[in-house]
């Protein structure tokens, strides 16, 4: 018996190879179809897209690669996945600023839909994302945000900071712990209207889980989560992640209730005091977009957004002066210029601090932080560059295409401060350093997180020199960041020396 008769007389099998070949000639047919007008890009396998050409553990170095043969605006598909990536400096401006309408919407991320419900900041969209992100702007600067009272907050945390340090005595130690420490306080003071003690062990597992987050939202598990979010969902790629934001959201739930008993409207001490006061001026509204829901998600979006980015690029900043102790020299003779010795630094000495400033920016830029920023999608059909993106495709403005556009930084793979110093040795801005973003969707606490950066930063260098521990030199030192949707600094201790 032939397979043809043999086939012929299953009706099951007859049936099951039918259904493969409609589905294999409808996949061709809907990919030409749909890529009429759409961007260029490579062409996609069954079910797995284009997947074979992504490094999932480096996807951004993927992406880079594949711009430089389809140009600024392409088409990917991760999985079934359709997915426009915009690349290099010109064109993401040209997306998120020119036509910011467009593209303002926050792409349908399943791990993200899965756990937050389209609530808070970061992930919402329409009216509700509007009066959010409207209320938090308006919070964060009564509560300090670009103000003095916050560099008190920071000082604060300074000092302990630099204690730790000291208690070290030269010896090697991880920056990891205290460093989240240090910065989520700064954010817990503002959200809680308190600080949290080091050593506070709630304070500390909640840290470990937002740092494990990190590593699990970037990890092969996740990523082919929301790919294939439903055979994905049958082998449990997603139930770390669930349950760690369960533990978080547990405990900002028992936060809420606390404060919701000592509330008192004359007493407004944080974010969540002043959140429970816009729920009674709103409680007449018949539409409720101040729910309880939009509360937690929102503190969520702060504490984790406030703690993580800032503490990960401070710890690449002490790597990479222990990289490059002739640039951190150069930190530190301008800081004993501008600041006297036993004073803290301030604000008001960025404007006199022009290396300084210029070291930050560069480390920003340098390390990349968040390499595919956070997805957007089309709001309607889009034409953009000659093409057309169709209304709710996910849109990713691709960052690492920015930060290290050949076109707008002269050395872009390299480490160096003078891309914001003018020939005057003057510190400059440039137009393609979008660390935060840009356009409606930037971070909010950009701020925050540029204040923070500076008096942390120029403190710990006033105290402070960094070097390698023993038996490590400077070229053993590796900058290449480890597996994440932030791009972490790999495991490495250091040694701070007392410079008084």
């Amino acid at each position: 018996m032939t397979f043809l008769t043999y086939l012929l007389s299953r009706t099951d099998l007859l049936l099951y190879f039918t259904a493969c070949i409609i589905l294999f000639f409808y996949w061709i047919s809907a990919s030409k179809k749909s890529n009429g007008n759409m961007p260029p890009g490579p062409k996609p396998l069954p079910f797995i897209g284009n997947l074979n050409l992504v490094d999932l553990k480096k996807p951004h170095e993927s992406l880079m690669e594949l711009s430089e043969k389809y140009g600024e605006v392409f088409t990917i598909h991760f999985g079934p996945k359709k997915t426009v990536v915009i690349a290099g400096y010109s064109a993401v401006k040209d997306a998120l600023v020119n036509q910011a309408g467009d593209f303002a919407d926050r792409a349908d991320i399943p791990i993200f839909k899965l756990i937050r419900k389209d609530k808070g900041i970061v992930f919402s969209n329409g009216d509700s994302w509007k009066a959010i992100r409207r209320f938090i702007r308006s919070t964060l600067r009564d509560f300090g945000m670009g103000k003095k009272t916050i560099e008190a907050r920071i000082q604060d945390e300074l000092i302990p900071l630099i204690e730790n340090f000291k208690s070290h005595n030269g010896e090697p130690f991880d920056t990891l712990v205290i460093m989240s420490c240090a910065v989520s306080n700064v954010i817990c003071a503002i959200i809680f209207g308190e600080r949290f003690d080091y050593n506070d062990p709630i304070f500390k597992n909640l840290l470990r889980i937002m740092a494990e987050n990190t590593k699990l939202l970037g990890s092969h598990k996740v990523m082919l989560y929301n790919f294939f979010p439903r055979i994905a969902t049958l082998l449990g790629a997603h139930k770390q992640t669930v349950q760690n934001y369960e533990e978080l959201i547990e405990f900002i739930l028992k936060r809420i209730k606390h404060q919701r008993q000592e509330f008192d409207t004359n007493a407004i001490s944080g974010f969540i005091d002043a959140y429970l006061l816009k729920q009674e001026q709103e409680s007449a509204k018949t539409e409720k977009i101040f729910d309880d829901e939009n509360l937690v998600f929102s503190i969520l979006d702060l504490f984790e957004a406030g703690t993580e980015t800032t503490s990960t690029t401070l710890r690449w900043s002490m790597l990479l002066m222990m990289k490059y102790p002739e640039i951190q020299k150069k930190v530190q003779e301008e800081i004993q210029t501008q600041i006297k010795q036993g004073q803290l630094p301030t604000i008001d000495d960025r404007r006199n601090m022009p290396y300084t400033e210029a070291v930050i920016h560069e480390i920003q830029r340098f390390i990349n932080l968040v390499p595919l920023n956070v997805s957007h999608k089309t709001s309607n059909d889009v034409y953009f560059r000659g093409y057309c993106i169709p209304r709710d495709t996910e849109v990713i403005p691709f960052l690492t295409s920015v930060l290290y556009d050949k076109t707008q930084w002269e050395t872009p793979y390299e480490f160096n401060p003078n891309h914001f110093l003018d020939e005057s040795r003057k510190f400059v801005k440039r137009d393609a350093f979008m660390p935060f973003s840009t356009g409606k969707r930037m971070c909010v606490g950009e701020s925050l997180a540029r204040t923070e950066l500076f008096l942390f930063f120029t403190g710990l260098l006033q105290s402070f020199t960094f070097y390698p521990p023993p038996g490590v030199s400077r070229e053993d030192i590796n900058l290449r960041p480890g597996t994440g949707f932030l791009l972490l600094p790999l495991p490495h201790l250091l040694c701070a020396k007392l410079n008084y």
